[in-house]
């Protein structure tokens, strides 16, 4: 792999995590100072200390003092963002956001993780099948099916799979993460437990997901049906199992590297309503809470977790698709 090549992506990516951070600088700024304010009365309140020390407090804890120069302030956040440290979240003053996230994105990425996998193997195999049986009953359905699931959010199937398969039926738990009557650890009960709490917003990410990885790969795979390395392997005899196996699903998969660090990225910003609805404690539910109680510190050190991730995961994957596709130029 060419070292000017990693160095341009890598350039590139940090430039788009300081555009985020200057972002969230300026989402904080723009809030009413009445949210500061009320939080400095109430800690005052609280901890029996004078106005004057209660607002020096609340500006420390959130790496934001509106009396500062603009300049200062920005000094002050980006030193508070190289520490680490995000804030405190201004409802739950004692919890900092670190805190949230760290609680918060193990079951983000189980759900999102899992749901990915299982709707990228589904579809591959869906892409795969309609473009090579072009003229099947296949591909008008899996299109017709992408067509919907793409018109409807997401939060309109987990409603449905809540009133289905939670209130009517009462297969599966209306919130929370796993039984909270079991043992937290490495055992079967919880890990069943976990499984059995996380199904339905899996089943909501599947559902939607599908349609654009079978159409994706579909169109992918007819480009490399129509390499000439394809043709040659026909010419040769090779039965068809063996042909899209190591020749059409080989290939055709590697363009979809990048779409799925993308699609990874999105789910964790994405899952807002989705969690919500579950009462399903990932990084959308503390997100969807912090948006509610306009809860800026949190909303700002979420936003910008989640922009970092992307951009980083965007780069990985690049670096991996040059590294799979030696076609992709990556010279200077």
């Amino acid at each position: 792999m060419n070292k000017s090549f990693v160095l341009r992506q890598l350039a590139a990516s940090l430039l788009t995590v300081f555009l985020a951070m200057i972002l969230t600088f300026v989402l904080l700024r723009l809030t009413p100072g009445s949210a500061i304010d009320a939080w400095a009365r109430g800690y005052a309140a609280q901890y029996n200390v004078t106005l004057e020390k209660a607002y020096e407090q609340v500006a420390l804890m959130i790496n934001y003092n509106p009396k500062e120069p603009i300049y200062e302030q920005f000094i002050t956040y980006v030193s508070g963002l190289l520490k680490g440290n995000l804030g405190y979240s201004m409802v739950s003053q004692s919890v900092s956001v670190n805190e949230i996230i760290a609680s918060a994105l193990p079951w983000t990425l189980f759900v999102s993780s899992i749901a990915l996998f299982i709707s990228f193997t589904i579809g591959i195999f869906l892409g795969v099948q309609m473009a090579w049986r072009r003229k099947s009953l296949l591909e008008p359905i899996v299109s017709v099916y992408s067509i919907l699931t793409n018109a409807v959010p997401d939060f309109i199937f987990a409603i449905l799979l809540l009133i289905v398969f939670s209130y009517g039926l009462g297969w599966f738990p209306i919130n929370g993460a796993y039984d909270p009557f079991l043992d937290v650890g490495f055992n079967l009960d919880f890990i069943v437990s976990v499984f059995y709490y996380a199904a339905l917003p899996i089943l909501t990410f599947v559902i939607a997901m599908i349609g654009d990885w079978a159409l994706s790969m579909k169109g992918s795979a007819v480009s490399v049906i129509g390499e000439d390395y394809v043709e040659a392997a026909r010419a040769r005899g090779l039965p068809d199992s063996v042909i899209m196996k190591k020749y059409v699903r080989k290939n055709a998969i590697i363009p979809l590297v990048t779409q799925m660090a993308m699609a990874l990225g999105g789910m964790l910003g994405g899952a807002i309503l989705v969690e919500n609805l579950f009462q399903y404690p990932g990084m959308g539910y503390y997100m969807g809470n912090a948006v509610g109680q306009r809860d800026y510190t949190v909303m700002q050190g979420i936003l910008l977790f989640i922009a970092v991730t992307m951009v980083f995961a965007n780069l990985i994957a690049d670096l991996i698709y040059s590294k799979l596709d030696p076609r992709i130029k990556t010279g200077g």
